[in-house]
C-alpha cells in the first residue's frame, strides 16, 4: 500500500531587508530545522530532500496520517519569515513526479 506524502510548496521569494551578501532564502533552513523537530514530535518524516521547482521550493513529508501531515504543513506555512502563499499537495510515494495530487491551501483554517 502506498504511503501518503504531503508536498509543502513555498513561494521562492527572497527575504526582504537582508544584506546583499546574505543568503536570500533563510526560511529554507528554518523549515528544514522545523521538520527535523517534527520527526521527533509527530512522526512526520522528511521523505526526500527539498528542491526548487519553478517558482516554489518544495519540502516532502510522510510517515503519519494525512491529517497529521497537513497539520505539520500548516505549521510550516505559519512560521515567521516564511513567504505567504504556501500550499500542500497530497499525494503518495508511488507518484511518478511531484506537483500532482490534491491541493490544500495553507495555513489551514
Amino acid at each position: 500500500m502506498a504511503a501518503t506524502v504531503v508536498e509543502i510548496h513555498v513561494p521562492l521569494q527572497e527575504t526582504p531587508g537582508l544584506a546583499a551578501t546574505d543568503y536570500p532564502f533563510p526560511w529554507i533552513e528554518q523549515i528544514e530545522d522545523f521538520l527535523v523537530r517534527m520527526e521527533e514530535e509527530v512522526r512526520a518524516e522528511v521523505f526526500d530532500d527539498g528542491e526548487e521547482f519553478g517558482d516554489v521550493y518544495v519540502f516532502f513529508i510522510t510517515g503519519a496520517d494525512e491529517a497529521a501531515l497537513l497539520a505539520v504543513a500548516s505549521r510550516v506555512a505559519a512560521l515567521e519569515g516564511v513567504p505567504a502563499g504556501s500550499f500542500a499537495m497530497v499525494s503518495d510515494d508511488a507518484a511518478e513526479e511531484f506537483g500532482l495530487g490534491r491541493r490544500v491551501d495553507l495555513p489551514l483554517p
